[in-house]
């Protein structure tokens, strides 16, 4: 690789950096391609893009950027995986394969520039995902207007109840 491709490389990985809400370094070591392929294709499908990079051009790429201190981090083979829209959905998909598999393993991570170990990226895949957390939210907004709605009509068809009771009263006590 020369140095013209050397550049065009760390300025693709800074401006997916910049972009990124988090950044999550892995250990692939022991991987096999088809799996890798496998892992690519699940962080493709939420959004997230995984980069396999020199770590020399890794740190470069990631100085001055908003996942900075990753940099002196990167020892021995590492994968990065930038999630920009969704933290949680990327947390999640590396969790569930880091399960599945014995041979992946997550180091470390950053998220909007504060670091987050092993223990705490678990963490953030428990999470709901931002379109749950969304239809929760509005399941709550919803619930207010329809429990204020049904309070009225009780309140009416008590008063209903009542107004036939008394028409009853009177009919019973005119006859």
């Amino acid at each position: 690789m020369n140095r013209a491709e050397k550049a065009e490389l760390i300025s693709q990985l800074k401006a997916k950096a910049e972009d990124a809400s988090i950044a999550i370094v892995t250990d692939f070591k022991g991987l096999k391609v088809e799996e890798m392929t496998d892992l690519r294709i699940k962080l493709r499908a939420v959004g997230v893009n995984y980069a396999v990079v020199k770590n020399t051009l890794a740190r470069i790429a990631l100085d001055g950027g908003p996942h900075a201190l990753l940099k002196d981090s990167l020892k021995e083979n590492c994968a990065v995986a930038f999630g920009y829209d969704d933290p949680v959905a990327a947390a999640k998909v590396l969790s569930e394969y880091a399960k599945s598999n014995k041979k992946f393993a997550i180091k470390f991570g950053s998220l909007e520039g504060k670091a987050l170990s092993e223990e705490a990226i678990e963490s953030l895949s428990k999470l709901p995902s931002k379109p749950e957390l969304l239809g929760k939210l509005l399941g709550t907004m919803n619930a207010v207007p329809t429990n204020f709605v049904c309070l009225f009509a009780n309140l009416q068809r008590k008063f209903l109840y009542a107004l036939s009771a008394i028409k009853e009263q009177k009919e019973g006590a005119a006859a």
